[in-house]
């Protein structure tokens, strides 16, 4: 049997928890405080992410559970075949790719957002058209790019070195978003008053909050990378979820001292009104200065680095393990000769994501918001699974694992109701995060572009023995097989590398 390419285990615990909080804040938690602050007041806001963090610490449960049992690269992928199978595996790693290969290439447009605020005078140089209303000017697009090259650079050079970035990054992060909150609350012309009223006008405590559960899977899209990076780990899988779950609340705080901070600087609804193309920069600027502007720009580009760092990690990661289970060619498997590092996946990235500044950023927030499909379908999966393969009592003769554990198997059918409540926010009309014409125009391309991929593999594909694809996806030769025929036998004996 062919061997299976292994990555290296090189992660530490606090590298991988900084891999997951840098992807899960970003670059949204310093542009887009005014957005949310629009959709629901300031308490609106932060209630509505708090809430978004619980569904997301419930949905987390499946994925400690089997990041526990399988700490394979590949994550949401593996689970689908694990749970149904080849063919629901290529749907899930096929929406997942496009969701972490749009949102490298949107934080890379968001640094060259950053420049047109922070120095105009240099990024607004060579306007070369307009799509949708955004000029698309060749300094932003130089910044995104040499932004794309470098992370690529870094992670190709290794885990250990892109592990390492993104500790010290999340770090300047968190320093950042202190010390703006803590000079913000004591600026002597602030008042607390200005975060009256708490909710948005017009609207219901109630609907103003579920405005923000709404983006929860995209405000914090980034903790799932956890999986795609467990085959690398250097400790116990075990301690997988708690990372997770620190990651969570960590973001969860971080965008709430963010929207605090943008909204007591005047009075909130004042700040909405001025329609501003950056407002949490023109409020903090506006009390604090060229400190302030200072501050900003470093947790920014923080925030922006972690997320890029991030997601190269994922959609590595993810191409890796579709192309060592044949799925993808297998090219993707390849891992460079000195650094180790499943480089053809992070090129491949790269490259698409070079392409995407060129279309502007509206155009690409499209897309962005379309790729939000992808990731949901992914939570879903991963819950079902777990699901799956947990007992509700001994007596259970359907359940898949012979663990006993109704309380686990609750979270996770929690997990899946709200993975399915989440995708239906997305494409119930009416709902408050529909997608629009333009973003279902993408969805469109996608499915019909990863048919075509799927129809010109799918002889391969199907040709490949389960033995011999349970062995490259999950490790094991013949483990759904066996698995078919011993219901009690899903999971394979926990490994505990301490």
């Amino acid at each position: 049997m062919e061997e299976r390419t292994q990555l290296e285990k090189t992660l530490k615990p606090h590298w991988v928890l900084a891999i997951a909080f840098g992807s899960a804040v970003g670059w949204g938690c310093f542009v887009l405080p005014v957005d949310w602050l629009t959709k629901a007041g300031p308490f609106g806001a932060i209630i509505g992410f708090s809430v978004g963090a619980l569904l997301m610490i419930v949905i987390a449960v499946s994925y400690g559970i089997l990041i526990n049992r399988f700490p394979v690269s590949g994550g949401e992928f593996a689970y689908a075949y694990l749970g149904f199978g080849r063919k629901h595996a290529y749907i899930g790693g096929w929406f997942l790719a496009l969701g972490y290969i749009c949102i490298v290439a949107l934080n890379a447009s968001a640094l060259a957002l950053l420049g047109k605020f922070v120095l105009p005078g240099i990024v607004k140089q060579g306007l070369m058209y307009n799509i949708a209303g955004w000029d698309v000017y060749f300094g932003e697009v130089s910044i995104a790019s040499i932004a794309l090259l470098l992370f690529a650079y870094l992670n190709i050079r290794g885990a250990s070195i892109s592990g390492k970035a993104q500790f010290v990054c999340c770090v300047l992060l968190v320093l950042g978003v202190l010390l703006i909150a803590g000079s913000m609350f004591l600026h002597p012309s602030v008042s607390f008053s200005n975060l009256q009223p708490s909710f948005k006008p017009g609207v219901s405590a109630w609907s103003a909050i579920i405005a923000i559960v709404a983006i929860a899977p995209w405000a914090y899209v980034g903790f799932d990378n956890v999986p795609q990076a467990a085959e690398e780990f250097s400790f116990s899988p075990k301690k997988a979820f708690k990372l997770i779950v620190l990651s969570l609340i960590c973001a969860a705080v971080v965008y709430s001292l963010m929207i605090l901070a943008t909204a007591v600087a005047m009075p909130w609804q004042e700040l909405v009104h001025q329609q501003s193309i950056w407002g949490t920069g023109d409020a903090i600027s506006g009390l604090l200065g060229n400190s302030g502007v200072i501050l900003l720009t470093i947790s920014v580009c923080m925030g922006v680095f972690t997320g890029l760092n991030g997601f190269y990690v994922s959609a590595s990661r993810l191409l890796f393990a579709m192309g060592r289970a044949h799925i993808l060619p297998k090219s993707f498997s390849k891992l460079h000769s000195k650094y180790k590092t499943p480089y053809v996946g992070i090129v491949f990235t790269c490259i698409i994501c070079l392409f995407a500044p060129w279309f502007g950023r509206q155009a690409l927030l499209w897309v962005v918001d379309m790729s939000a499909i992808g990731v949901t379908i992914a939570y879903f999966y991963c819950c079902l699974v777990a699901f799956k393969c947990l007992k509700w009592n001994s007596e259970q003769k359907s359940g898949d694992l012979e663990d006993v554990a109704p309380v686990k198997k609750g979270l996770t059918l929690l997990g899946t109701i709200s993975s399915v409540v989440f995708l239906g926010l997305l494409v119930v009309p009416g709902s408050p995060a529909f997608l629009g014409i333009p973003s279902w125009v993408a969805l469109f391309v996608w499915v019909v572009l990863g048919t075509i991929v799927y129809l010109s593999r799918s002889k391969e594909l199907n040709q490949i023995p389960e033995e011999r694809l349970d062995y490259l996806i999950l490790g094991k030769s013949g483990f759904r097989k066996e698995n078919r025929s011993q219901s009690s036998d899903l999971y394979p004996p926990k490994v505990d590398v301490n």
